[in-house]
């Protein structure tokens, strides 16, 4: 076994060591090289249809047509099963799931009717509308509320039965007028003469009958108590607002990092963008569209309320869905599933400017009438050139947050287990990396090539746990590669985790010949 060995000080001029390893920090990044595009077709019932070839489509970024350079069909709710990667038979494969579904509860805004209607309807999804490679979690707005993704039906639903309403100020509740942020905007922002003239009438006339201060008070006295109301009621929507805005960044950061097709559902009643928050919608869509997160927006008023707050922007923005009508279980099972067959479209952009700008992307069929085509909005291009080093970790980290596998580089990996306690386990990880088929380059006689290593560790519902990230220098004399490496170069990553079932993922990627191997494993800890 050749012995991989730490890279040690350098004095001046004393050879480099064949073959060196360096911890790396797990860092994960994004860049374009090949856009993918997932694309929906689905036929005039709403049917997702799948006997579609590549022929049939046509892209275009920023109104110019592309070469589709990768076609593929895609099959959903299958789940894969990933062998014990401790080479013990008996033990069962661990099923990865490869759906994430996040429930978003407004609980800041919702009403309490609401919130009754929005939970029975996710008690539904999860007593009978997952399939077993689905995963859920519950999030709220307030965050007060939280689950992590799991298929455990019990926990969700002891989730759900505590959601409650998190409203962050109550200062206006008892005041009167009774005005909607939407109206103070318009008062305060927008200067509007009937907003401002229906809030004098109510404290005029009042309201149900019952004046605010007496019917003998001035327009000038009434305008002045309104404007006063209205900046207050401003103040808690932009308070709000901004909480919401939040938690839904937080909540697709989070998403990003699940190794799968990722599904938001914003449960809302919909919020207000006061004049000058209008700027900070388009940066969260920006985020979810960067992170692979579709967002979907369930109308929890049940019914297509009036303008001044609804969510759909954040939908349409990112490739999703918006539902309005009264049977929000079948709302929400719509938007909860993933169409059967789908396809992942391809390409390379051409003479880039690398100005970080937004490229609308746009899909159509060449001759399919009465067929919908659902796709992918956009994506930025780079703000600068990306370095080898960069291209190497962001390939590397796509790898990591998928479930496909890739052979180019003869890697076997074992596992082995100590038992520290009831409660605790040292999982390592053994990965012997054969070296011998990569392209190296020659430099001074020796043979120079940079392997990147990363394993990672998700538990069975597909959350990231931890990440171990080394670079393996190899600078190997001629007799070396020919005759020492036979058993590979052994490469360890340490764990410590409690007793459960995982999933191993390792990454290895080599500098050189840009090839890659991306294998899966499967650990039971009892």
């Amino acid at each position: 076994m050749f012995l991989l060995t730490a890279a040690p000080e350098m004095q001046q001029g004393t050879p480099a060591p064949e073959v060196a390893t360096q911890e790396d920090a797990p860092v994960f990044q994004s860049k374009v090289t090949l856009i993918e595009v997932p694309v929906v077709v689905r036929d005039k019932k709403g049917k997702a249809v799948g006997t579609l070839r590549k022929e049939d489509f046509q892209l275009f970024d920023k109104g110019k047509p592309q070469d589709i350079l990768k076609f593929s069909i895609e099959q959903s709710g299958g789940g894969k099963a990933i062998a014990n990667a401790r080479g013990k038979s008996a033990e069962p494969a661990v099923i990865a799931p490869d759906h994430f579904v996040g429930l978003l509860f407004d609980d800041i805004h919702i009403t309490f009717p609401q919130l009754v209607y929005a939970r029975e309807a996710a008690q539904k999804l999860v007593a009978s509308g997952l399939k077993p490679a689905d995963r859920v979690a519950i999030f709220t707005t307030s965050g007060k509320t939280f689950q992590d993704f799991t298929d455990d039906r019990d926990l969700l639903n002891k989730t759900l039965a505590k959601l409650a309403l998190h409203p962050l100020m109550h200062a206006t509740e008892e005041k009167c007028p009774t005005l909607s942020v939407y109206q103070a905007d318009q008062m305060i922002n927008y200067h509007n003469a009937g907003a401002i003239g229906d809030a004098i009438r109510k404290i005029k006339n009042g309201e149900e009958g019952n004046p605010c201060y007496g019917t003998d008070i001035s327009d000038d006295s009434a305008r002045s108590i309104a404007l006063a109301h209205a900046r207050v009621v401003l103040e808690q929507g932009r308070i709000e607002t901004n909480a919401n805005m939040v938690s839904l960044k937080d909540v697709v950061r989070k998403m990003a990092e699940m190794p799968g097709q990722r599904s938001l559902i914003l449960a809302s009643p919909g919020w207000v963008f006061i004049q000058d928050q209008l700027q900070d919608e388009q940066p969260a869509i920006d985020l979810a569209i960067k992170s692979g997160v579709v967002i979907n927006a369930l109308d929890v008023r049940g019914v297509t309320g009036a303008a001044g707050g609804m969510v759909d922007d954040f939908a349409f923005g990112t490739g999703g869905r918006a539902f309005h009508g009264n049977f929000l279980d079948l709302g929400l099972q719509e938007l909860a599933t993933t169409p059967e067959v789908s396809y992942l479209l391809g390409f390379s952009p051409q003479n880039i400017k690398l100005d970080g700008s937004f490229h609308q992307l746009k899909v159509t069929l060449k001759s399919s009438p009465g067929m919908s085509v659902q796709a992918r909005l956009g994506y930025y291009a780079p703000d600068h050139l990306a370095s080898a080093d960069e291209d190497a970790k962001e390939e590397v980290t796509q790898a990591l947050f998928s479930r496909d596998e890739m052979n180019d580089i003869p890697v076997a990996m074992t596992t082995q287990l100590f038992k520290a306690s009831a409660s605790e386990a040292r999982l390592t990880v053994m990965s012997s990396v054969d070296v011998r088929k990569l392209h190296f380059r020659n430099a001074d006689g020796r043979n120079v090539n940079s392997v990147r290593m990363v394993c990672a560790l998700f538990d069975r519902d597909g959350n990231f746990i931890q990440a171990s990230a080394k670079t393996i220098q190899l600078n190997l004399q001629d007799a070396t590669l020919q005759n020492k490496l036979n058993d590979g170069i052994p490469v360890r990553s340490d764990f410590t985790v409690p007793p459960g079932a995982y999933i191993v993922r390792l990454v290895v990627r080599d500098a050189e010949g840009q090839t890659m191997t991306a294998q899966n494993g499967a650990v039971r800890i009892p």
